[in-house]
């Protein structure tokens, strides 16, 4: 039998939503994550977030560069120099300067690039310095075609 190998937990670092109701926007997906059994990270005025997903205001300060939709992703590096090449390999590719290689304010070590991609995205590669990981990501095995369950109780 054939397996199927994923991985999670090495290539998106985070998802940045900007929405215009947070306090409809917390209700939505505090519902979702407590049927999914995630734990909320927590809140402030201008956003809420869990695991990889922040949701904020317009307002926040941690919405910068140009308005691009609702659409942020966060590429993890494994070091400043990934970024700084993610960075010069999107400018080469048709993306355009939305934040050149730094470090930013969010918080101590974090070293980041931001590019539009050719929609318009804001998209981001960010090292958050010097950390052990317990894995490189976190490794899924399914078999490739996996027994079906039977719930005759309910007619499945």
């Amino acid at each position: 039998m054939e397996t199927e190998v994923r991985h999670r937990g090495r290539l998106i670092d985070h998802i940045g939503l900007v929405v215009r109701d947070l306090a409809a926007s917390k209700a939505f997906y505090s519902a979702v994550f407590e049927a999914l059994q995630v734990p909320m990270g927590g809140s402030d005025d201008h956003n809420f977030w869990a695991d990889e997903l922040f949701v904020s205001t317009l307002g926040s300060n941690e919405v910068e560069g140009a308005l691009t939709g609702r659409h942020h992703l966060a590429f993890q590096a494994r070091d400043r120099a990934m970024v700084d090449a993610f960075h010069v390999a999107a400018l080469a590719s048709g993306g355009r300067d939305n934040g050149a290689p730094g470090e930013r304010r969010y918080h101590a070590g974090y070293y980041a690039a931001f590019v539009l991609d050719p929609d318009g995205n804001n998209i981001e590669a960010v090292f958050h310095g010097d950390a052990d990981r317990s894995a490189v990501s976190v490794r899924i095995t399914r078999a490739a075609n996996p027994p079906v369950e039977s719930h005759p109780e309910d007619g499945r």
